[in-house]
Order: C-alpha cells, then structure tokens, then sequence
C-alpha cells in the first residue's frame, strides 16, 4: 500500500486528522523538561515534581490527552499546523502524519483510536535529547539546542533588528532549556532512566538519541554501556543524531556498540564550502569520511536533509552523493528525508524570490523526472521531492504566524550580515546565485 492508500484508506477512516505519533511517539529535551508528540507541534513543559512520582508523564501529559481526543473526534490541533498546511495544498497532499503512523502495525492504530483519551500510553518510538552541548552553531539553530551558539551570544550579544523573530531565538541564551549544569542531577534524566530500566525498554521499537551533539553527552554513554551490560534484555533499536563532525569520538562508538542494533541519523543539506557555510563548525570531508566508516561497518545511515532557503543552491548535488553511496553500499543502507524548515521563519526557502523558488523547483523537477523509476530510491524519498517542488509552488508562508515578505527580507539580510561577522564567513562569496539576489536586498 503505497503512502497516499494508506492515508485514504487507514487514516482517514478513523478520522480525517488522526496520527498514531500523538500517542505513540515522543521527543523530549531532558535538559528543559519539554516534550512534543513530533518535531512540529510546539514544545510544552512537563512538571518535574509530578513526573518524579510517574515518568511516563514524560509523554502523556495533559496537552497531549487533548489533541488525542481532538484527533479521535477529527479535529486539529493547532500545534499540527505543518501537516494541515501540506494536507491543504490537495487531496493528494501526503503529509507527515502518513509517514510517523505508517511504521505501525494496524493492530497498534486500531488500539490508539479506541482508547480513551486520558490514558496513559506505553511508547513505541522516542527521541531524546539529554542535554544541548554541541561544537556546532548552524545558522537555523539556535541557543536552546546549542551550548556553541550561547558562547556566540554570551562573546557578541544578541542579534539586533530582527523584527520576525518572534520566538527570540537568537536574542538570549536560553537559559531555561539547560535547567541543570552537567555535574548536577536532573531530576528529567533520571526519570528517564526510571521508566526506561523498568517498563521502557519492553515497549520502544526505537529510540532515537538527539542534542545538542549526543555523543558529547554522559547520559549517552551511560545509556550505551546499559545496553551492553543488558545484552538480550531488549529489542530496542538504537538510533543516534550525530552530526559526525570534529570531537565525536567514532572510533569509541564503533568499539562500544559491536552488535548492537544501531542506526545512525546525520544532518546535511548541501554540500562543500556551502554545507559548512550553513552548519557552522562543520569539516564537509570529515563528514563525508566518518560516514563512509559507518558504512563499512555495516551501519545504516540516514541523511536528514533540513531544506532552508540557502541549501537549496546545491541540494541536488547533495542528492546525487548520496545516491551514488546508494549505489556503493546498497538502497537500504542510506536513506534521505526532506524536512521543511518553518522556524525561523526569515529562513525558509518561501523568502526567495519567486525568480529562485521558480528556478529550484524546475531544478528539482528535472532531477525527479530523471530518477523517479530509479531503484536506488523508496518511495518516502521520491514523495519528499515531490513534496518539496509543490511546496515552492503552492505555499506562499512558512506558517501561520510569517511576517509579510519584505519584513522577512530585512531579516534575511540582517541575520546573515551579523552571521558573517561573527563567524568570518561570507554569503555573497559562498552562494553564486542566492548571493546575488541577497546583495540586492
């Protein structure tokens, strides 16, 4: 069943916005205490004297009870708005929903649907971040998930003017999102660890470890060394986001995780001087070397691909390296995501000219018309393209809260002129056709 008759016939039957990720799927920042059911609806604070008694209010809180009975009622939550706003542009519109239902079994969907609404579920899939250190500071973080972008705002102060920001994420620190230093206990983790010794570990199909840079983190290791001390103990695949870059140690984790179910996730988006433009702190070769060193140890990588406006200059360049790492090391071994960046919003590829968005999507409707039957790609890789292209051509703002364009505009251009000095880079030499439009700004 393609992803389109899975929405049409498995979906929607049971209402026209239900998604199992509401009730089985979580991410959750152990260093703020926030959760979400996905990485679109806004973050909310889970309360840290009540989860000490229950840690599974980790993920069932109060919030989510509500948009799971909205769902089951065929409401929207507002906190979905990016999977309405794709549904939107067409009957045959596939959004994200499709994609975090599909992995589960219908006997699973069926459950979620009848239970009530105010019940306590057992996670099947989770991501985690345990806290936000990081070596890297890309441009559409931030310092809530950044310990090297709050050194950037700490060294050069806030960045001033931008009038889009709306959610301030490049004028503090974010102190609240590392409530606790890292020799200090947090009382988040350690539910965590609870939940996950006693009940967690029977449930997850998969576990996904984000940051900040995980692998820069204890609570990693410890988590790691459990799952070697408890080998047999779970079926629970491990997967990590790392960004492979300078101070991850991959010789440790290779050594450590021998036959161990381990998956790995990496951001990249573009590729050469323009990939490490976008995610500051990046070595582009380094990258390309310690995934090839994944690969032969027969590791399955999978690229998450965050499409902002800049990366768009070289995206189908990216494509083709991964396809021909495709080709190297088989179709299975290395996957793709498109994920369309909506925050900040002055980012999105939607603040190009209708000149550039014309040009990309062209661009990538060749190299989708070229590829469509090829083997090499899922069907999940093709849709996202596809995706993708229609995006550029229907969607006029990144969301509901988007300034007009000429506000955006101004921060475009405000942002980068105060990233390049702080991070000694240049826009306009790195980007040949994204840097002639931004000097006419």
């Amino acid at each position: 069943m393609n992803d389109l008759e899975f929405k049409q016939k498995i979906l929607d039957p049971k209402s026209s916005s239900f998604c199992a990720a509401k009730w089985y799927n979580a991410t959750i920042w152990l260093g703020s205490g926030m959760t979400t059911s996905c990485h679109h609806p806004p973050a909310h604070l889970v309360d840290q004297e009540q989860v000490k008694q229950n840690p599974k209010l980790l993920h069932n809180t109060l919030e989510k009870k509500k948009d799971r009975q909205m769902m089951q009622q065929g409401q929207r939550p507002p906190g979905c708005e990016y999977c309405w706003k794709i549904e939107d542009m067409g009957r045959d519109a596939v959004s994200d929903r499709v994609y975090k239902s599909k992995i589960y079994s219908q006997a699973a969907l069926d459950e979620a649907f009848q239970l009530p609404a105010d019940q306590d579920v057992d996670l099947k899939t989770l991501e985690i971040a345990f806290d936000r250190t990081c070596q890297f500071a890309c441009s559409y973080c931030n310092p809530a998930f950044s310990s090297t972008w709050v050194k950037d705002i700490k060294q050069n102060g806030a960045y001033e003017g931008l009038k889009s920001d709306g959610r301030n994420h490049f004028t503090h620190e974010h102190g609240s999102s590392q409530l606790f230093r890292i020799d200090e206990k947090n009382p988040y983790a350690e539910a965590f660890f609870r939940w996950w010794e006693t009940d967690l570990h029977k449930t997850l199909q998969e576990l996904r470890l984000t940051g900040g840079e995980p692998l820069m983190s204890g609570y990693t290791w410890r988590l790691i060394d459990w799952f070697r001390d408890n080998k047999g103990k779970s079926q629970t695949r491990l997967a990590i986001n790392s960004n492979l870059g300078p101070k991850v140690d991959i010789e440790r984790l290779l050594q450590t995780t021998q036959d161990m179910n381990l998956e790995i996730y990496t951001s990249m988006e573009a590729v050469a001087d323009q990939a490490e433009y976008i995610r500051d702190g990046l070595d582009y070769q380094l990258w390309q070397d310690n995934v090839r060193r994944l690969l032969d140890q027969g590791i399955t990588v999978h690229c998450m691909c965050t499409i902002n406006a800049l990366c768009l200059e070289s995206l189908v360049e990216h494509l083709d390296y991964l396809l021909d790492l495709k080709t190297e090391y088989g179709r299975d071994r290395v996957n793709y995501t498109l994920n369309i960046l909506r925050f900040p919003s002055f980012q999105s590829a939607l603040v190009l000219s209708d000149q550039l968005r014309n040009l990309y999507a062209e661009n990538f409707q060749r190299w989708l018309t070229q590829h469509r039957n090829d083997e090499r790609l899922h069907e999940h890789e093709i849709n996202h393209m596809q995706r993708l292209i229609d995006y550029l051509d229907v969607v006029k703002t990144p969301h509901s809260e988007t300034f007009d364009l000429p506000t955006l505009h101004n921060d475009f251009k405000l942002f980068y002129q105060q990233y390049d000095r702080r991070r000694h880079r240049s826009l306009s030499d790195t980007f040949d056709t994204i840097g002639s439009w931004y000097q006419t700004l």
